[in-house]
């Protein structure tokens, strides 16, 4: 998974309120833009059966999972659904190593150095700053000063393309996208003309 994380394009797109009737479009429009990494929150309808969709017609190298992940019984029914990537808004020991013991790649959400040590100690494979707003650039630096070189960092939360380079410059090493790239209904053709600003600004600011 490690090597995985080195050779993927670490944006990960956040599909929130994903219709099963939708997620084909959506999965199509995002895999063509060049994407690899899609979650699907489960605090909405549909969600397992979006992700079911979704991982049956994902590239090989692309990974397809779950968001919002609480509990032990989420990672088992996304796994069951054909989920690989394990993303959470917090930092759940129990959750992130039956992850990990599942061979997913696991991604929870950290919002202090604490937690940070915790979720690597379960056996996460990347850290979600969240909430990105709250952490700020001034603590995601700190962070870096005292993880593991190389740690993946990705804040979440009010990421858009134009300030992608400033995350990047204070730490971060990918992001997990949200309402700037998919809100229920939108065009696949503005859902992939959206993907490509993002992919654009991260090789702009990878630079």
């Amino acid at each position: 998974m490690n090597k995985f994380i080195t050779d993927t394009l670490p944006l990960v797109a956040i599909l929130r309120g994903l219709a099963p009737a939708d997620a084909g479009a959506a999965g199509l429009a995002l895999f063509g833009a060049g994407l690899r990494l899609l979650e699907v929150p489960l605090n909405r309808p549909g969600a397992l059966e979006s992700i079911a969709i979704l991982a049956r017609m994902a590239p090989p190298d692309a990974v397809v999972g779950g968001g919002t992940m609480l509990c032990v019984a989420d990672v088992e029914a996304v796994h069951a659904a054909g989920g690989r990537l394990l993303v959470s808004p917090n930092c759940d020991t129990a959750v992130i190593a039956r992850g990990a013991a599942l061979g997913m790649l696991c991604a929870p959400g950290v919002a202090t150095p604490s937690e940070a040590f915790s979720a690597l100690g379960a056996g996460a494979h990347a850290l979600k700053i969240f909430p990105a707003e709250m952490v700020g650039h001034a603590g995601l630096k700190a962070f870096k000063t005292v993880l593991p070189a190389g740690t993946p960092l990705w804040p979440v939360g009010g990421v858009a393309p134009h300030t992608l380079g400033d995350w990047v410059a204070a730490g971060a090493t990918g992001f997990g996208i949200g309402g700037q790239l998919y809100t229920p209904g939108v065009a696949p053709a503005q859902l992939a003309e959206r993907a490509g600003h993002f992919i654009s600004a991260w090789q702009s600011a990878i630079k």
